[in-house]
């Protein structure tokens, strides 16, 4: 189990920080109805949102079928990235990994709880939305992405420059 410990400590420290934000905001702030949103800065706003989609509000479940199907899918990618971070060596990954699954299981719960999965952070620059409205899971899944495509990218610059994977990376 020591090889699961980190990984698995960040995605439940994850899961803890996505559920308590969404509840922060939906009880004590009461952003909780369709189109409450409260402005926090010129550029940031918390706004309510039910996404019955998959990243990005793709694949939209407005059906119980739907949703079951996207929990299950959502469930086996979970379990995939548990897997691999118990075969992963690689600290950072595991620690990249971990924040992928916490992201995956903090909109598991809430769409097994909710049929929808609770959004609320709305960067914007005026009328432009680089993103989607989102939530702490989606933002440590998107980190977690840019995070494991560097490191692949790193390590096989390394590899293609005949160093091999850097060490201090490797096992920091």
């Amino acid at each position: 189990m020591e090889r699961y410990r980190l990984g698995f400590a960040v995605a439940i420290l994850v899961l803890i920080l996505d559920q308590l934000a969404k509840w922060a905001v939906t009880h004590p702030l009461g952003i909780n109805e369709i189109g409450d949103q409260l402005v926090l800065l010129p550029i940031f706003n918390f706004t309510y949102v039910q996404n019955v989609g998959i990243s990005l509000g793709q694949l939209p479940a407005s059906s119980s079928l739907g949703r079951w199907l996207l929990v299950g899918l959502t469930a086996v990618i979970a379990v995939g990235v548990a897997v691999w971070i118990g075969r992963e060596k690689n600290r950072v990954d595991k620690i990249a990994l971990g924040m992928v699954l916490g992201g995956a299981l903090g909109n598991i719960l809430d769409r097994v709880r909710f049929g929808y999965v609770v959004d609320f952070a709305d960067l914007h620059f005026g009328g432009f939305r680089p993103f989607l409205v989102f939530n702490v899971g989606d933002a440590a899944i998107s980190i977690a992405v840019v995070i494991l495509l560097l490191r692949a990218f790193v390590a096989r610059k390394d590899h293609r420059e005949g160093q091999g994977p850097r060490e201090t990376i490797e096992h920091a």
